[in-house]
């Protein structure tokens, strides 16, 4: 009876661990930097996925401009770098954060990599998966001001299958051409992102000074 116990206190303190939130931003640099535009660097691409760095530098637009920062257009930004013979992002990465704002003019540049893009297929089960990571970083000083990473899958959205394994089989076969046909990296690269940039998620970005709730506390400020 004392062993049960102990296997069940154990197990929920294990729970209880796998559920906690991760710790909260330290924000004083980005308070104090207080930047008012941004600019998305092209993602360095650690996937096979050709058209991933496009589809996740057009969907990381939204979240930003939403929490309340100026978000330069990346067609734009894109543009700029080849014109100057800057066509791959790890080039365009070391460029000197100064040349940057002088190129430019923004406050603060977004430098993205894409850990995870495009639709697997595993026995019985397919998925779309996007993970992200990203850190902004003030043009001025070099100074980083902060940094997530985040991902989003389809798995969350499908529901459990009851047809037993061959029912799952056909499912996930069905699921992956479906996928890949649609091109759902689309839709999950735009969750991931809204989950790693918005204010409104937690340890996202802050509120910035076009946004009405600019100078209140975000989610990870509340605990």
């Amino acid at each position: 009876m004392l062993f049960r116990s102990f296997i069940v206190v154990g197990a929920m303190a294990l729970l209880s661990a796998c559920v906690s939130l991760p710790p909260a931003h330290d924000y004083s640099a980005f308070k104090a930097a207080n930047p008012a535009s941004v600019i998305i660097l092209p993602p360095i691409n650690n996937t096979p996925e050709v058209i991933a760095p496009y589809s996740v530098m057009t969907q990381m637009a939204t979240p930003i401009a939403e929490s309340g920062f100026y978000v330069f257009p990346v067609a734009m930004v894109n543009q700029t770098f080849n014109n100057n013979g800057l066509t791959v992002a790890s080039d365009i990465h070391a460029v000197a954060p100064t040349k940057l704002k002088e190129i430019f003019g923004a406050d603060a540049a977004l430098y993205v990599s894409i850990e995870d893009y495009g639709t697997s297929y595993v026995v019985i089960s397919s998925e779309t998966r996007v993970t992200v990571t990203a850190s902004l970083v003030d043009l001025a000083s070099g100074q980083m001001l902060w940094t997530g990473t985040a991902y989003a899958s389809s798995a969350e959205q499908q529901n459990a299958n009851s047809g037993g394994l061959v029912g799952m089989l056909v499912q996930a076969a069905v699921n992956q051409i479906f996928e890949t046909v649609t091109d759902r990296g689309f839709d999950i690269a735009a969750i991931a992102s809204a989950r790693l940039l918005s204010a409104e998620s937690y340890n996202g970005l802050l509120y910035g000074p076009r946004s009405p709730s600019y100078g209140q506390p975000v989610a990870s400020e509340k605990k």
